[in-house]
């Protein structure tokens, strides 16, 4: 299926597919292809995967933001004495319902709905690359209307498919905004003020960045088409979970006194404040070893794909 019309913006000799998210409007259509060859990607030495199932999603129970001594609320670290940062990368939930809204596509109720309806007829017609399910959407979301709202919880799967139009309207529905890129790289170079979050030099392995498998190629032998497909961040190598759940990576976190920001290196890209487009830290296939200093401005605000994600600032209370 194939509708509605494109953007295409062209630098140079390369030309990227941009989605566009129309603001106050209704959104487009998408295509079933789009050839993006992003900074960075690697091919890599692709091994063996499987698809793990994505657990229920428990509901989330709506509180007022609670704020505490540091001066930010209590899903937020304090940097620096002058601002607070996500503790974690956001995950979603509609802001009226507080129902969790599924990772694996975009939080934009029409584009959503397209999306699995493409990728459904994909899979029955054989035409989606590797023979995988997609992730399971609740009947809810392909039925209703909804508003994300960012929010910052361990041990969930960080949401995907942002642009950073949407980026910044979740922050804003949680009482918050996107970082600068100034306060963002701060923040990810910790109290110690280092290249990476964890030191000075980089380290294979301690943050989930240049793994060397990438779900584009497993799921379709080439990492430059179907950026929306929904599976890619469903995607395991070898028994382990290309993108992993908030957190989960311990050894990757940016320390400030007694607390820790984590993933700010790899994991996935995150948006931040620039009207020009540009997201930070690198995704967990992204062959950068740059640490916080990992950028890409290659995209204008509208473009969104599987490994594009935000985690939100504030002003201290």
């Amino acid at each position: 299926m194939r509708v509605g019309s494109v953007l295409w913006i062209v630098t140079g000799a390369a030309a990227a597919l941009v989605v566009v998210a129309r603001e106050g409007g209704a959104e487009p259509p998408l295509p079933r292809a789009h050839p993006v060859l992003r900074e960075g990607d690697t091919q890599g030495q692709l091994t063996p995967a499987s698809v793990r199932s994505p657990a229920p999603e428990a509901p989330v129970v709506r509180a007022k933001r609670t704020f505490t001594a540091t001066g930010c609320s209590d899903d937020m670290v304090r940097v620096a004495g002058r601002f607070c940062i996500d503790r974690y990368e956001a995950s979603m939930v509609d802001d009226d319902t507080e129902r969790p809204l599924s990772p694996y596509y975009p939080p934009l109720p029409s584009t959503m709905r397209t999306i699995f309806v493409e990728w459904t007829q994909r899979l029955a017609d054989g035409h989606a690359g590797a023979n995988m399910p997609l992730p399971a959407l609740a009947d809810w979301q392909r039925e209703q209307s909804f508003r994300p709202r960012a929010i910052s919880r361990p041990n969930v799967v960080p949401h995907g498919y942002l642009n950073a139009i949407v980026a910044g309207k979740a922050c804003a529905s949680a009482g918050k905004r996107l970082c600068t890129q100034e306060e963002w790289t701060t923040a990810c170079r910790g109290e110690r003020d280092t290249k990476f979050p964890y030191g000075a030099t980089y380290r294979a392995n301690v943050c989930n960045v240049f793994r060397q498998s990438h779900p584009g190629m497993i799921l379709h032998g080439n990492f430059s088409l179907d950026l929306l497909d929904p599976r890619m961040n469903v995607v395991t190598s070898e028994g382990e979970p290309l993108l992993r759940a908030t957190g989960a990576t311990i050894g990757c976190k940016s320390q400030w006194g007694d607390d820790a920001v984590y993933d700010m290196v790899g994991n996935l890209d995150e948006w931040i404040e620039d009207q020009g487009g540009t997201f930070m830290g690198g995704f967990y296939a992204r062959s950068t070893r740059q640490g916080c200093d990992a950028k890409v401005t290659a995209h204008r605000p509208n473009y969104l794909d599987y490994s594009t994600g935000v985690r939100c600032c504030d002003a201290l209370r």
